[in-house]
């Protein structure tokens, strides 16, 4: 370690369980964090200070105004920006001795096995159950630890899953939920709560990095906190005997993903879909959101009613373009249509809230 590294990390060398054994621990450890949202971006911070060697951030998303409420790596400037890329600028700004790669891209079955080769622990900050299974899927096939987080309103969890003797994500949930569930930006989420589950899971990482002796990773633990109350629990995990992955042979695995990306469109692509511009936009939000304002030449169509059954009185063969709040509920319902006929189908990325970016430009 250089003198000014020394100097950079001297306030935890200090500490006995770190010191510079420790310090060069994390110098040479590599982490990939998918998704640079409320999770992703406090973690990121506190590695990048902490010394961590090498950061890999995934993210195909770019930044929103709404974003900047949580998602504390980001300005009013980057607006518009890819995430991974405008994270990877501020990381190294705040320690230029790291190494930062930014993939503008999502994490999918066909490149999440070579992705977590290359690395020696993976955050999890995503907030769709889709990315999760993957992860903790593709964790088990390359035996990675996963630091896995999740908010919701006021509350929040952590747990490291996929190491060789604890649990896996699927122990605790074996198959995705049926019914979509709303994430963070649909469902609200105060930014404090992002920050202090971000944090915790940036501890767990450095945790997992030095392995002293007195450090005790929530590994077969659920960490929960009602940020309400200030309550916490910690639940036991067991791994399951019978668990549909990490009980499996690791070379049986097989990662699935239905990628997002082939049904998606962005809101500044819309005049473009199709040439002539006649497409049918569907709203499935709830009633109650659609009351809160909603697109002005939408149709309402809540995912309850798809997934009941009752689906857009239209032609099979009309453009349809969904959208919800944020973008993760239209996927769902884009799905559920596709298999009862329906052949020109996309997802709006960003949903409501992008349009509503969108609209407030339009209006300076």
């Amino acid at each position: 370690m250089n003198t000014l590294a020394s100097h950079r990390y001297q306030r935890q060398v200090v500490l006995s369980e770190i010191g510079p054994e420790g310090q060069s621990k994390l110098a040479a450890a590599r982490i990939l964090c998918v998704g640079a949202g409320g999770l992703g971006c406090p973690a990121l911070m506190y590695l990048a200070a902490a010394g961590v060697g090498h950061i890999t951030i995934i993210d195909p998303d770019t930044v929103d105004l709404t974003n900047l409420q949580r998602q504390v790596l980001f300005t009013v400037e980057d607006c518009g920006q890819s995430k991974a890329i405008a994270a990877q600028k501020r990381l190294q700004q705040l320690n230029p001795d790291i190494e930062v790669e930014a993939i503008a891209d999502w994490l999918t079955d066909k490149n999440a096995k070579d992705l977590f080769l290359r690395h020696d622990i993976i955050i999890d900050g995503t907030d769709n159950f889709e990315t999760k299974y993957l992860i903790n899927d593709a964790a088990i096939k390359t035996s990675k630890p996963v630091v896995y987080g999740a908010i919701q309103g006021f509350e929040g969890q952590v747990s490291v899953w996929s190491t060789e003797h604890g649990p896996c994500y699927r122990c605790l949930y074996p198959t995705p939920p049926k019914a979509a569930i709303r994430n963070c930006a649909e469902a609200g989420v105060i930014g404090a709560v992002a920050g202090v589950i971000g944090t915790t899971q940036a501890m767990q990482c450095i945790t997992l990095i030095v392995d002293h002796a007195s450090f005790a990773p929530l590994i077969g633990k659920l960490w929960i906190i009602d940020m309400k109350t200030m309550d916490t629990q910690s639940l036991s995990i067991t791994k399951k005997h019978d668990c549909l992955v990490c009980a499996q042979d690791k070379a049986d695995i097989k990662l699935t993903y239905n990628n997002p990306e082939c049904s998606t469109v962005q809101i500044s692509q819309l005049d473009e879909l199709p040439a002539n511009g006649s497409y049918t936009l569907i709203d499935v939000r709830e009633k109650t959101e659609w009351d809160n304002g909603h697109i002005k030449s939408a149709i309402l169509c809540p995912l309850s009613d798809i997934e009941a059954g009752k689906l857009p009185d239209l032609p099979v063969d009309t453009d349809l373009v969904l959208y919800c709040q944020k973008g993760v509920r239209s996927l769902k319902a884009a799905q559920i249509i596709a298999t009862n006929g329906f052949v020109n189908i996309r997802s709006l990325r960003g949903g409501y809230e992008a349009w509503l970016t969108k609209a407030k430009k339009e209006t300076c």
